[in-house]
């Protein structure tokens, strides 16, 4: 006699064990890569300072204002100049009353061009602002 083979019944579950696995991948991948968002393409040598303190710029909304050894300013990482820096950051002042603004300079680069960008932000009233530099022990 013959057996006659009874079709097993579908099994209509799903398994999420996998789909869990890729999400805790990416949550970690997303962890890992969001600091080095907010780090600067413009390469920079800082100015060294014995007193610098540690600063974090991913904990509030900042505007990097960068100024290269060769005088270029970048907003965040757009080129700008003096008028459309002036611009923006009138723009942006009447968005956010209290814009902090990071500036990052290269340790070769001339006073005027700091200046000249300090005195920009003065004539728009930016109060929060802090200079980056590299702590020397």
């Amino acid at each position: 006699m013959r057996k006659r083979h009874q079709k097993k019944p579908l099994v209509a579950e799903i398994n999420i064990t996998p789909f869990t696995d890729v999400i805790l991948v990416l949550l970690v991948i997303f962890m890992v890569a969001t600091p080095l968002i907010y780090q600067s393409n413009i390469k920079v040598k800082l100015p060294e300072s014995t007193n610098a303190q540690p600063h974090d710029i991913g904990q509030m909304k900042q505007i990097v204002v960068t100024i290269t050894n060769e005088g270029m300013v970048y907003l965040d990482d757009k080129l700008v100049t003096n008028k459309e820096l002036r611009e923006d950051l009138a723009a942006m002042q009447k968005a956010n009353p209290g814009l902090s603004v990071y500036l990052r300079s290269d340790q070769q680069t001339r006073f005027k061009d700091v200046v000249d960008v300090l005195d920009t932000m003065t004539a728009l009233g930016v109060s929060k602002l802090d200079i980056a530099a590299v702590k020397i022990e």
